[in-house]
């Protein structure tokens, strides 16, 4: 899963600035949504800040390619950042079941020379208050309220392609994430994390 680091050198000097503001404002949900997403057993080798700079680089490395009549900017990211979390989880599937030469505490992603801007992001993350305090929220509730939270509150998937997910009506998710929404509403952790009009 290796890569070039360089992939601000690919996108133009204005776009990069349009990625870097656009990516910080979706950071905090971004970095919530791998903390709730990485398995226990997972950490070892992909830790939530290690995800989210793997994202940054593949997200300034493909820009050019965003196309926001198509999708908001925050979707885009969060289909990226499931793309990294699906290939981690199948390289640890390869590698259960091969020969061992690699240390069970070897990380997933070669992550070097990032700019500074990307790890000051990831670390800020990994002590803010709000984020902490959303997490901890989240892992409080049912299990299906909490897919029916990160799938409509931040991956920004529609109700019916959540209750696909999920395999539950359209209706039903639309009723619960309602419900989420309103219990929301006055959390200043959620106005950080979910979009403004859904917090």
């Amino acid at each position: 899963m290796s890569e070039p680091r360089d992939a601000s050198t690919t996108t133009s000097g204005d776009a990069a600035r349009r990625f870097e503001v656009a990516f910080t404002e979706v950071a905090p949900a971004l970095f919530a949504w791998a903390e709730l997403r990485i398995r226990p057993q997972l950490r070892v080798r992909l830790e939530p800040q290690d995800l989210v700079q793997e994202v940054w680089v593949r997200g300034m490395r493909s820009f050019a390619r965003f196309d926001e009549r198509e999708s908001s900017f925050r979707a885009w990211i969060f289909r990226i950042g499931k793309n990294v979390m699906l290939e981690a989880l199948r390289t640890l599937g390869r590698e259960s079941n091969t020969p061992q030469n690699w240390s069970p505490t070897t990380k997933l992603l070669a992550l070097e020379g990032l700019p500074q801007s990307v790890t000051s992001i990831t670390q800020r993350l990994s002590r803010d208050e709000s984020v902490r305090a959303f997490v901890t929220h989240v892992e409080g509730l049912e299990e299906e309220e909490k897919m029916v939270l990160l799938l409509c509150g931040l991956e920004e998937k529609s109700c019916a392609e959540a209750g696909q997910t999920l395999g539950i009506g359209e209706e039903a998710v639309m009723k619960r994430w309602q419900r989420l929404r309103d219990r929301l509403r006055s959390a200043p952790f959620a106005r950080v994390i979910l979009r403004d009009e859904r917090a």
